[in-house]
């Protein structure tokens, strides 16, 4: 997953004149998304379960969410854990490599930018990910200017493919997710979620 939450530069965005249309762009952006991977699902025969809740508390957002995806675990697990080729499966990053590897874990630098509705800014984070194969993932941020996250990823095989647990901790510190909050981190969690889905679903049809 994209440590979406830890920009290079921290800058307010500027005001629209006309305030609803900020909104009405992430939705409809997600909805386009949305709609083209749900083609690539139907052409392939298989279509993901989705659901995302994300809570206010304090200063912080927690994110939990779960995922039905009619594929092996193996073939989730490859795609969760391509982090080399991580930039051809989610369209906002333009960089992500492991740096170094230290018994189960692995560093890895992403870079990229986020976008909604007519906002964006670039961002770049280092993580340490703890890989126990097959079952779960565990990623805290070491560098980035988030001011916390840390998430764990479960996964469990089921009789219809690959179940996914994801909840995660976040206290962000860019503007775009202090001013849109709940609904910008949902937005970029549930986008995640459907590339990934849709590149295991693509690498099962090979």
């Amino acid at each position: 997953m994209i440590d979406f939450f830890s920009p290079v530069k921290n800058g307010a965005p500027r005001k629209s004149p006309r305030p609803a249309l900020a909104y009405r762009l992430p939705h409809l952006r997600r909805v386009a998304i949305l709609f083209l991977l749900l083609l690539s699902f139907v052409a392939f025969g298989a279509e993901p379960e989705m659901l995302v809740a994300v809570e206010k508390r304090g200063d912080a957002f927690l994110v939990d969410a779960t995922i039905a995806i009619p594929v092996p675990l193996r073939i989730a697990w490859a795609v969760l854990t391509d982090f080399d080729n991580m930039v051809g499966i989610l369209s906002n990053l333009t960089l992500s490599r492991i740096i170094r590897r230290k018994g189960s874990s692995v560093f890895v630098m992403q870079e990229g930018t986020a976008r909604y509705g007519i906002f964006s800014y670039a961002f770049a984070s280092v993580r340490e990910i703890q890989l126990e194969p097959m079952k779960r993932i565990l990623a805290i941020q070491l560098t980035g200017n988030a001011k916390r996250f840390e998430s764990e990823m479960e996964l469990s095989e089921t009789s219809k493919g690959t179940h996914l647990r994801y909840r995660a901790e976040v206290v962000p510190d860019s503007a775009i997710s202090r001013t849109f909050g709940g609904p910008f981190i949902q937005h970029e969690v549930e986008e995640q979620f459907a590339l990934m889905a849709a590149e295991m679903i693509r690498r099962k049809a090979q």
